[in-house]
């Protein structure tokens, strides 16, 4: 039995909503842990006060220079001596999940037990970085735990001014909406930057995240510094039958409200199915025996809502891969800042790709160390120096594809582009 509860007032309302509390889970890992009982004191304290009492420090393991959060109590008595000794000491290790986060039940039971044998009991799966977050442990024990945990085969995560651990959606392992193999892909870039991971040497934290479509299930393009989102370059596919199914049960309000009126682009529209144009870049799905919805492909940004609504009707293209975007983050000193795209489409399919996507990471990680200020992010380094700069920096050319409000200019044409340029070239030749 571990001692008596610490009164709890304030964490007590915790419990009295209608949803689960964390505080339920940590009075019941409290019945047999000392440990439990005073961490529930000092958050306790935390509430009384509105303060928070825990200060950094220095604490890791033997090879790692990061992947363990040190915290130390900061309430002490008149004597010096910590008011919750018990859990005057409350680390976090970092530890890097698999890629797509898949676990059997005995590996999760594992670490479950080696958690509680060394520390809290209490596990976040996942933190904001993806990692598994093993919560609460003492100085002398975390070597210990760590020792157990690395025999099982894991790694600790990134923390401090590193490559930080990466995360990757379930993708090509469940969801037919994958465009190419994300754990594979994950696995590449993270092995490739392991010892960026583990020994911190940047201006300021790097994230990778990828995501299999533009559904964006890793929120990568708002919360990470390279961004490898799924997406395809041809048409997007069609089923009659699974669209006249569709039809039949969902009806006409349904699809026009639900689906063509939402699209962002205005790239559906509803037609007699005589009167679908034969264009190369127009797919057509069947809804009765007379219409068909008509998907302008030219004009499809792949956001993927159509899909969604229409999942077998509709389906992404076959020339699938990638799309990279750079400098995402929801909370900046200058704002927020989405991804800028830099890579319009990249196919993942090999082993090649896959050392392509290497290289492209390794030149953007390289030019941030060299050109970032200290404690600025990648999306905040681009905003300064110009997006111009970062493109020639990393060795690729402008693209149309990477304006900033697409769509917002009527005045402004591509078409001829390449032949101005062939001028430009051609008068420079003849200057020289």
């Amino acid at each position: 039995m571990a001692k008596p509860m610490h009164p709890t007032p304030n964490l007590d309302q915790l419990e009295t909503g209608p949803w689960p509390s964390f505080v339920t889970g940590l009075k019941r890992l409290a019945k047999d842990k000392d440990y439990v009982v005073d961490v529930l004191g000092h958050l306790e304290r935390s509430y009384q006060t509105r303060k928070g009492y825990w200060k950094g420090g220095t604490v890791g393991v033997r090879g790692y220079g990061g992947g363990v959060i040190p915290r130390f109590t900061e309430i002490k008595d008149e004597a010096g001596q910590p008011v919750f000794k018990d859990a005057a000491e409350f680390h976090t290790l970092r530890i890097m999940p698999p890629p797509g986060m898949h676990y059997d039940t005995a590996t999760l039971r594992q670490l479950c037990d080696i958690w509680d044998k060394y520390g809290s009991g209490l596990i976040a799966l996942h933190g904001q970085s993806g990692d598994i977050m093993m919560q609460g442990c003492t100085t002398e024990n975390v070597q210990k735990a760590w020792d157990e945990i690395n025999e099982m085969g894991f790694d600790l995560g990134g923390a401090g001014p590193a490559v930080r651990t990466s995360m990757s959606c379930v993708g090509a392992a469940r969801c037919e909406q994958s465009c190419y193999d994300e754990a594979k892909a994950h696995k590449a870039v993270i092995n490739s930057f392991l010892d960026d991971i583990h020994r911190p040497a940047l201006p300021y934290k790097f994230k990778f995240k990828f995501s299999g479509c533009g559904n964006d299930c890793m929120n990568a393009i708002q919360r990470s510094d390279m961004a490898v989102i799924g997406t395809w370059r041809d048409n997007i596919r069609t089923d009659d039958d699974l669209g006249r199914k569709w039809f039949a049960k969902h009806g006409m309000n349904e699809l026009i409200n639900d689906v063509v009126s939402r699209c962002p682009t205005k790239a559906l529209q509803i037609k007699d199915a005589g009167a679908v144009r034969k264009d190369a870049h127009i797919s057509a799905v069947a809804l009765d025996g007379k219409q068909c919805l008509e998907i302008d492909n030219k004009d499809c940004v792949r956001c993927m809502h159509c899909i969604n609504v229409m999942t077998g009707a509709l389906a992404p293209g076959k020339d699938k891969g990638a799309s990279i975007l750079v400098g995402g983050k929801s909370h900046l000193k200058i704002g927020g800042l989405l991804g800028t795209l830099v890579v319009p489409f990249i196919k993942l399919d090999t082993e090649e790709d896959r050392e392509k996507l290497v290289e492209l990471a390794q030149s953007i990680i390289d030019f941030f160390a060299e050109n970032a200020l200290e404690h600025e992010r990648t999306g905040e380094m681009i905003e300064r120096i110009g997006l111009v700069n970062f493109l020639e920096g990393i060795g690729l050319d402008v693209d149309p594809h990477m304006i900033n409000t697409p769509r917002t200019n009527p005045y402004v044409r591509t078409d001829g582009w390449d032949e101005e340029v062939a001028k430009i070239e051609a008068k420079k030749k003849a200057a020289a």
